[in-house]
Formats: structure tokens, C-alpha cells, sequence
């Protein structure tokens, strides 16, 4: 039998901070400041300027977005750790940065783990697949918070409050996808859990999701492109 959403939510809580390890990040979103690659929006509809591409901008700039930016059928990257298909991905960050492979592994494992290994968001509905099982829950868009981080640069969660509560789904969603106002995603980090102020101060563990569509070697080549 399942562990309801709160007692699940408090194993992993309590995994991240086991398993955290190489990480020193304190207050940030996957702080920029280290070498996660993704200090840029998505913004296919706009310009923007090289400021918002890494992450400094101005906060009349920020527009608040509907849940159908991330419309789709979605999955989790993290099972394409486990098996090895995002080694390349690591490779490549050890040649430029400053961490082995193996450890930049060993902190993207503690960023990717999650058991919801697929979300399908369609309309305000967000259906959360976890072990064979499927639980949805319709959500309103609850605003959104600019988050500054020790590295000076900034980031947004775009935040979606359950309409009816439940013990078996989390009361917020956080979406981070890069971007800072209105735009198609093309993948995302998702921050959940029943505190809504609580879950921003969530640095640890970002579960990505990218589109189910695709399969681990296009995953790859999107990670290497961003």
C-alpha cells in the first residue's frame, strides 16, 4: 500500500538531506552560482537581453503566467541518471567545471530524485504518476515570488495552490522553469509540498521534468544544448 503524500513527502525530505553530501548551496534555487546549466528562460515569444538571460532582472519585468505554460505530458530525468544515459551530461560538466563526473552525479542525484516519475497537466488538472498509481488535483494559480540567491543573480517560482485539500496530493506546486513571464516550457524543475512559504526556502531537491516525447539520448542533447 502507498504512503500518503505527507508521510512520503517527509521520507524524502529526510533522503535529500542524507544523500546532499558534495552540495554547499544555501539559499537559492540550484543556486546559478554553481554549475547547473540552466541560468537562462526558455522564452521562445520574446526578446530578452543577455541580464535576463543569466538571471538578473528587473521586477516590473516579471508577469504572472497560467498553468497551460506547462501544459503536456511530462517526465522525470531521474531514472535516466540511474541507468547512466545522463553520464555524458556529467562528463561534459567535469570538463568545464570544477567537480568530478562522480560527483556531479552524486549531487544531481540528490536534485533529481523524486518517485513521481510522469505529471500530465491538462488545463487546471495536474495527475501526479507515482508507482503504477495516479492521483490528480485541480489547481489555481496562487502568484508568484522573485527569490535572490547568495550569488547575486535571481530566479522565479510560479506558484499553484490545490483547490481542495487532500492528504493524498501537496497543497502547493512551485514551478521554476528559467523564465519570467508567459511562455511555452520546455522542461522544469517542480517544488512541492503543503507549506507554501516553507517549500521556497526548498534548495536541495528539484525534480526536472522533461517531455515525455522524448527519450534519453534527446534529453541528453537538450541538457548539452542549455
Amino acid at each position: 500500500m502507498l504512503m500518503t503524500y505527507r508521510q512520503k513527502a517527509s521520507a524524502v525530505a529526510l533522503s535529500a538531506l542524507l544523500i546532499t553530501g558534495v552540495q554547499s548551496v544555501q539559499a537559492n534555487d540550484h543556486d546559478h552560482s554553481h554549475d547547473h546549466d540552466h541560468a537562462h528562460d526558455h522564452d521562445h515569444d520574446h526578446s530578452h537581453d543577455s541580464d535576463i538571460y543569466a538571471g538578473y532582472f528587473d521586477d516590473e519585468q516579471v508577469k504572472a503566467r497560467p498553468l497551460s505554460d506547462w501544459e503536456g505530458d511530462w517526465q522525470s530525468v531521474y531514472p535516466y541518471l540511474e541507468d547512466g544515459t545522463l553520464d555524458e551530461v556529467f562528463a561534459y560538466k567535469a570538463s568545464e567545471g570544477d567537480k568530478t563526473a562522480e560527483e556531479y552525479k552524486a549531487y544531481y542525484e540528490t536534485g533529481y530524485q523524486t518517485d513521481v516519475n510522469r505529471i500530465v497537466i491538462d488545463g487546471q488538472n495536474v495527475t501526479f504518476h507515482e508507482d503504477g498509481e495516479q492521483r490528480t488535483g485541480e489547481y489555481q494559480y496562487d502568484g508568484y515570488e522573485i527569490l535572490t540567491y547568495e550569488a547575486g543573480n535571481r530566479g522565479v517560482r510560479f506558484i499553484f495552490e490545490l483547490e481542495e485539500a487532500s492528504d493524498d496530493l501537496p497543497q502547493y506546486i512551485q514551478f521554476s522553469d528559467h523564465s519570467i513571464y508567459p511562455t511555452d516550457a520546455s522542461h522544469f524543475h517542480l517544488y512541492w509540498g503543503d507549506g507554501r512559504e516553507a517549500l521556497l526556502e526548498e534548495v536541495t531537491n528539484w525534480p526536472t521534468y522533461y517531455p515525455s516525447a522524448l527519450d534519453g539520448d534527446e534529453i541528453v542533447d537538450e541538457m548539452l544544448a542549455h
